[in-house]
């Protein structure tokens, strides 16, 4: 990666998650500019609802950057994690002397962006210099072994039948 390129980032949302964004946003402040591996631990020991749903976000966060980018898991860092607010149901209960009482259940939008963590100068010469061992190699020997042709009646094992033995001295 070059130094004047722009780190990849990669976004996951889940909508209308049926939880206070309140309560998630407590959450969400726990994994914020933590590494993807140290990130899932903190979520996995954290005993609040939304920790579950952060961790199918930041999951789902880390595919998409592993199938779209090729990025590995070990690589990337969260950038960002926040939580807006959604829609609001409304519901009415009733209460003493024909009043009522509002009932907010309350929705939340959550994102997680991750962000490819720099490589060091060090990190940078070994990626090269594996790059080129591969491309030295490559062209030197093929990569794979062809497949080995089946032969076509000696391959079946003779296996022992099922039958219980039968027993000596029980003539019939």
């Amino acid at each position: 990666m070059n130094t004047a390129e722009t780190p990849r980032e990669v976004r996951a949302q889940a909508k209308y998650v049926r939880m206070s964004p309140r309560k998630a946003r407590l959450v969400a402040e726990h994994i914020r500019g933590r590494s993807v591996p140290e990130a899932r631990a903190v979520l996995a020991f954290t005993s609040r609802e939304a920790a579950g749903v952060l961790q199918k976000v930041l999951q789902s966060a880390v595919s998409n950057a592993e199938a779209n980018h090729g990025i590995a898991e070990d690589r990337l860092y969260v950038k960002t994690t926040y939580v807006d607010g959604g829609p609001v149901m409304k519901r009415w209960r009733a209460r003493a002397r024909g009043r009522v009482a509002r009932i907010r259940k309350r929705t939340c939008h959550i994102t997680v962006t991750l962000v490819e963590a720099p490589l060091t100068p060090a990190q940078a010469a070994a990626t090269q210099e594996a790059a080129q061992a591969v491309e030295g190699t490559e062209s030197a020997t093929p990569t794979r072994a062809p497949a080995k042709k089946k032969s076509a009646g000696g391959s079946k094992k003779k296996t022992a039948s099922k039958r219980p033995a039968k027993k000596k001295g029980a003539a019939a």
